[in-house]
């Protein structure tokens, strides 16, 4: 087991390794894939190499697949959940014919089913930290969060969290019962939850915050150069950042990434986790590759001066 640097996650009581694993591109999605094809026997060998490494807070959610990832993760963890800290998602609808058309549902009534069937999908008797995924603008937080906090009581959830939600959202919940972690994207390539002040709430509060996407969906690596790059049924064709009129310019930040790392000897990919984990966020890189999960790790290792972090700052848009 690698010494990998241990953080609190919240004020709660939930401490976690500085990284984490986001599984999402280890399973299709619906009729797309995540970020290229998924190989089963190679994303468990994943999962167990970044757990060998002290890497072993995973993140999923009910939607992935629909179900699918949940299912992976419980075959990965099949005989050691306890060695494993696992974080789901529920709030967009899915139905019993595993459909769902993305409308968000945080009724009490969704939040009992849907807990329920995560952890028969994920073959456990308790989710570790349990997200709403989105917020439901049918439903009062407050609602949704009441639902959540009995699923503590009960001892189905041990940590409750929040994702895709403002400031407002935040603080209503939190006051309904203490939330861990707020989860958001966040990088290099999309500070917007630094613009909107809800960096400055959770840490107000004492929540933590989980970066998902910190390599820009990938951007990072630098190994999509131009937008037909991207696979033809790739999940990134829809999202704008790498659409024709804005990819070149996004490129030219990858290129000034690349050029700190070249100095400071490390990958591009590792210092932009580097400067997430340097502003006291837990970064959750997606990847379903060893090689990729044992990078991701020793970014945990590099240490940034406060020109570093000025530099990268600069950059960033």
């Amino acid at each position: 087991m690698s010494t990998i640097k241990q953080r609190k996650l919240g004020s709660q009581g939930l401490v976690v390794p500085a990284v984490g694993l986001g599984c999402m591109g280890m399973s299709p999605w619906g009729t797309m894939d995540t970020y290229g094809k998924a190989d089963e026997k190679e994303s468990i060998a994943t999962i167990h190499r970044s757990a060998e490494l002290g890497g072993n807070f995973l993140d999923t959610a009910d939607l992935y697949g629909p179900f699918l990832n949940e299912q992976l993760l419980a075959k990965a963890t099949e005989g050691k959940r306890e060695q494993f800290i696992i974080a789901s998602k529920f709030g967009y609808y899915i139905d019993d014919n595993n459909r769902f058309d993305y409308s968000p549902n945080g009724s009490k009534a969704y939040v009992k089913k849907a807990v329920e069937r995560s952890l028969k999908n994920l073959q456990t008797d308790y989710i570790d930290l349990y997200y709403l995924h989105c917020p439901d603008p049918n439903t009062p937080i407050e609602e949704t969060v009441e639902a959540m906090a009995e699923l503590v009581k009960e001892g189905k959830v041990k940590y409750i969290g929040l994702s895709n939600v403002d400031s407002e959202t935040i603080r209503r919940g939190h006051r309904v019962h203490p939330v861990t972690a707020v989860q958001s994207e966040f990088s290099l390539f999309d500070r917007q939850v630094e613009e909107k002040g809800i960096i400055q709430t959770v840490e107000e509060l004492g929540i933590g915050f989980v970066a998902y996407s910190p390599l820009g969906r990938g951007f990072i690596n630098g190994e999509i150069k131009k937008p037909e790059d991207i696979p033809e049924n790739d999940i990134r064709r829809l999202i704008p950042r790498f659409h024709p009129e804005n990819f070149h310019k996004n490129l030219e930040l990858v290129n000034a990434i690349h050029q700190i790392a070249q100095e400071k000897e490390v990958t591009a990919t590792q210092l932009a986790l580097a400067w997430i984990i340097a502003k006291g966020h837990l970064p959750i890189p997606g990847t379903k590759r060893v090689k990729y999960v044992e990078q991701n790790i020793a970014a945990t290792r590099i240490e940034l001066t406060s020109q570093d972090m000025d530099l990268l700052d600069s950059f960033a848009h």
